[in-house]
């Protein structure tokens, strides 16, 4: 199975979305809050070239994007495929 990884901040709606994806689909993930954590968001936005919003989705080290394009990848049926890599 993929190694998933999330940069998260606990009230954001998007992130419980793309999380609740993934448990729905059974993928384990490595969660990264940056809440309060100036160092770790700069990590964030430098892993996803300049992208400061979260969630910020990682698999195999390679930039999903947001909640929005994990759903995307969902609805292509593209997801499976990359998780399984």
């Amino acid at each position: 199975m993929s190694k998933v990884e999330i940069y998260t901040k606990g009230h954001c709606p998007y992130c419980h979305r793309a999380k609740a994806l993934l448990a729905h689909k059974g993928v384990a993930f490595e969660e990264i809050s940056i809440d309060g954590d100036p160092e770790l968001r700069q990590v964030m936005i430098d892993r996803a070239k300049g992208g400061y919003t979260v969630p910020q989705i990682f698999i195999n080290d390679t930039l999903v994007g947001g909640c929005d394009d994990l759903f995307s990848l969902e609805s292509q049926q593209k997801l499976d495929a990359l998780l399984a890599q």
